[in-house]
């Protein structure tokens, strides 16, 4: 199988890692992260780069290309551990171009597309533990409208978004809708995450909303699954950045008078960083891969990928943490930030434990089918 990336795959590589090299210092991520965790302006550079309209067809004003382009992209953004959500642009542009009918289409991709609007996913319950099927949002019919009540939780960039895609029970059964921020009974309280981005609670009284589509189980498990990819790509990202800067920093660092990289005993473990950082690599590619396939192909694959993606983000971050010593957890290093960054997304749309639990389920299932 040929694994290597097209001219204009590389070519977009080239563009958005130049970005993050010369627009998205550390010295800005700090400072982002001092002024409250979102920056529009740098969500606009993102934007004026073509890629918030990655996943939203030309026909739409965007870029029309697809999952392998998507990681390629978040991968140079997760170097650069960019706090503003593009990855929630893919996810909620995907769902719309998928699922919308086309008043709804043409009303919110361009807009989406070309940076003016930042639509995110709010579909995360406290009680709801991970599962999808789990909701207590509830959907009414007004006239030939929809009005939502509810509260959703750790919403990215809740106060700054301009709309939310928001699951709720419609008459027994889960339905998508799209709600404005602006819209009456929308209320949002924000709030730093662990990495230093934004997040918020999203709370819902009798919020006018518009329908995306009924079949919502199936419409949010594929937003779900395009966020899962996304976040896969961007943790290979950050754990080849937080490879490197261990070990430049074991180059430089001296304990008796040599390199601390000599020690036999660090390399030892710095192989297994990089052991594990390839694994992750290959299961992102797979990912990436599987997120166009049939839905219990795609499913299954996602959890598959991230069980991996979070065993390897958690051992490289620690093991970085480790090999620095003091300095690796002290807020002015570069690699705390990272250590951050990984902790995080291994708890984002389903944590490691979650997803084994889903990768034995189908396991399980398919023995049943052959036994």
């Amino acid at each position: 199988m040929d694994f290597d990336f097209s001219d204009d795959q590389s070519a977009l590589r080239e563009a958005v890692q130049k970005w993050v090299e010369k627009a998205y210092t550390f010295d800005r991520h700090t400072a982002i992260v001092a002024a409250g965790g979102f920056d529009r302006a740098a969500y606009n550079e993102l934007a004026e780069l073509g890629l918030a309209g990655l996943y939203v067809s030309e026909d739409d004003g965007g870029m029309g290309m697809g999952p392998i382009e998507g990681m390629v992209v978040m991968e140079e953004l997760g170097r650069g551990i960019v706090l503003e959500p593009l990855a929630q642009t893919l996810v909620t542009s995907g769902v719309l171009g998928g699922y919308a009918p086309a008043d709804l289409k043409a009303a919110w991709l361009p807009r989406m597309a070309s940076g003016e609007a930042l639509v995110v996913l709010a579909h995360q319950e406290r009680k709801a533990r991970y599962k999808l099927d789990v909701c207590n949002t509830t959907a009414t019919q007004a006239g030939s409208g929809w009005t939502l009540s509810g509260t959703k939780n750790v919403v990215p960039a809740a106060d700054q978004a301009d709309a939310f895609v928001v699951p709720a029970m419609a008459s027994g059964k889960l339905a998508l809708f799209l709600v404005e921020r602006t819209a009456s009974g929308v209320s949002t309280r924000g709030h730093h995450t662990q990495d230093g981005g934004r997040a918020g609670d999203l709370t819902l009284k009798d919020a006018p909303a518009q329908l995306i589509t009924t079949d919502g189980l199936t419409a949010l498990e594929h937003c779900v699954d395009i966020g899962i990819a996304a976040t896969c790509a961007e943790a290979v990202g950050v754990m080849d950045k937080t490879l490197a800067i261990t070990v430049e920093y074991m180059n430089t660092r001296k304990q008796f008078g040599v390199a601390i990289a000599s020690f036999q005993v660090l390399r030892h473990r710095v192989a297994d960083m990089k052991m594990q950082l390839e694994l992750a690599r290959s299961m992102s590619y797979y990912a990436s891969l599987k997120l166009n396939a049939p839905a219990p192909e795609r499913r299954a694959a996602m959890a598959r990928a991230k069980v991996q993606l979070g065993t390897s983000m958690r051992f490289v971050g620690q093991q970085a943490v480790q090999l620095h010593g003091g300095i690796g957890v002290t807020d002015e290093y570069i690699v705390s930030h990272y250590f951050k960054k990984l902790t995080q997304m291994e708890m984002s749309f389903g944590d490691t434990l979650h997803h084994l639990g889903e990768v034995s389920s189908r396991m399980q299932d398919t023995a049943g089918v052959f036994a």
